[in-house]
C-alpha cells in the first residue's frame, strides 16, 4: 500500500521525545535479514545529517554482534554491557564520531547480550533517562531478524526504515518481519529502502514487490523512500574503516544518501507516544518539565 493510504490516528504512532523542549527524532533501521546493509546506511545517513547541521547519536542496538564502532575504526573502553552490569552510566559510553556524531556502542560476540530478559532489556531502554547529550536525531541499529530486542526498538521510535535487497529471502524476511510488527504490535506505517539496486527503476521494482505483499494480506502503509545503488566503494570504505560519505563523498551511494537524510529531515515528529515502552528515553520524553 502506497503513503497515500493512512489512518486518522497514525499522527499518534511513535514516540515524541523532548530534551528541554527540543523535539528529537527517533529512527529505527531494521532489514529482516542480515547483510542488506544495514549498518552501512545507519552510519552514512546519521553523518549525512550532522552535515546539514544536525546532531546526531547512533545507538547499536545489535546487543551481541555490534559492529558500528569496527566500522568506523574507534577505540571502545566500555559499551552498553557495562551499563547493563551497572557499571557505569549511559553517558560514559558515548564516543565520538564523525562529523561530531555520537555513538553508543554495544558489545560484540557476548551471547549474554545477546539474550536479554524483558526486565534487562527494559532497564537498558530506562538507561536513556539519565542520557545528557542534546541530539536532534537518535538512530538506533537494530539487530537482523524478529528477536524481542527488535520488536521493542522498533515499538519505542517514531520511524521505522526497513532495508531491503533484491533478493528472494530479503523480501521474505522484510514483509515477516513487517507482518509481526503490524499484526502482533500494532505498527502501521513502514519506510523503505532499496540497498544495492543495479538503477533507480530496480529500486522502485524492489518496492513494488514488497507492497504487492503487503496489499494483499496486511493493512499497513509502506513509503519509498529512495535507493542506493550497488557502489564498489562501499567495500573500500568498509576496509578502510571510514564512511563511504566521507571517503567517497561523491560517489554514487553517497549521493544517495544524501538524498535520503534530506528526506528524514522533513519527516514529521508525532505529538504523543504510543507502544508497551512508552518509558524510553524517560527524561527525554518529558522534557524534564512534567509535573
Amino acid at each position: 500500500m502506497s503513503i497515500e493510504k493512512v489512518r486518522s490516528n497514525d499522527q499518534a504512532n511513535g514516540l515524541r521525545i523532548m530534551k528541554n523542549q527540543n523535539p528529537v527524532k527517533v529512527i529505527s533501521v531494521t532489514g529482516g535479514k542480515g547483510g542488506v546493509g544495514k549498518s552501512n546506511i545507519t552510519v552514512n545517513i546519521a553523518i549525512s545529517l550532522a552535515e546539514i547541521g544536525k546532531k546526531v547519536m547512533i545507538m547499536d542496538a545489535d546487543l551481541g554482534l555490534a559492529n558500528i564502532d569496527i566500522m568506523l575504526g574507534l577505540r571502545v573502553k566500555r559499551n552498553l554491557s557495562h551499563v547493563i552490569k551497572g557499571e557505569c552510566s549511559l553517558d560514559d559510553v558515548i564516543l565520538d564520531g564523525p562529523k561530531g556524531i555520537k555513538i553508543i556502542p554495544a558489545s560484540s560476540g557476548t551471547k549474554e547480550m545477546a539474550q536479554l530478559s524483558e526486565m534487562e532489556h527494559a532497564g537498558l531502554i530506562r538507561a536513556f533517562s539519565d542520557l545528557s547529550e542534546q541530539i536532534d536525531v537518535l538512530i538506533v541499529d537494530t539487530a537482523a531478524g524478529i528477536a524481542d530486542n527488535v520488536i521493542s526498538f522498533a515499538q519505542a521510535s517514531q520511524d521505522l526504515l526497513v532495508i531491503v535487497c533484491d533478493e528472494p529471502t530479503s523480501i521474505t524476511d522484510a514483509y515477516a518481519l513487517i507482518k509481526i510488527l503490524s499484526t502482533d504490535h500494532g505498527l502501521f506505517r513502514f519506510r523503505i529502502v532499496a540497498n544495492m539496486v543495479r538503477t533507480t527503476n530496480e529500486g522502485r521494482e524492489l518496492f513494488a514487490k514488497l507492497t504487492k505483499v503487503t496489499d494483499q494480506f496486511l493493512d499497513v502503509a509502506l513509503d519509498y523512500v529512495g535507493a542506493v545503488p550497488f557502489d564498489e566503494n562501499v567495500r573500500k570504505s568498509v576496509r578502510k574503516q571510514q564512511a563511504l560519505v566521507t571517503l567517497y563523498p561523491n560517489s554514487t551511494a553517497s549521493v544517495a544518501m544524501k538524498h535520503i537524510a534530506a528526506k528524514i529531515v522533513d519527516w514529521p515528529i508525532p505529538r504523543s507516544a504510543k507502544g508497551n515502552i512508552e518509558f524510553f528515553m524517560e527524561r527525554l520524553v518529558q522534557g524534564g518539565i512534567l509535573d
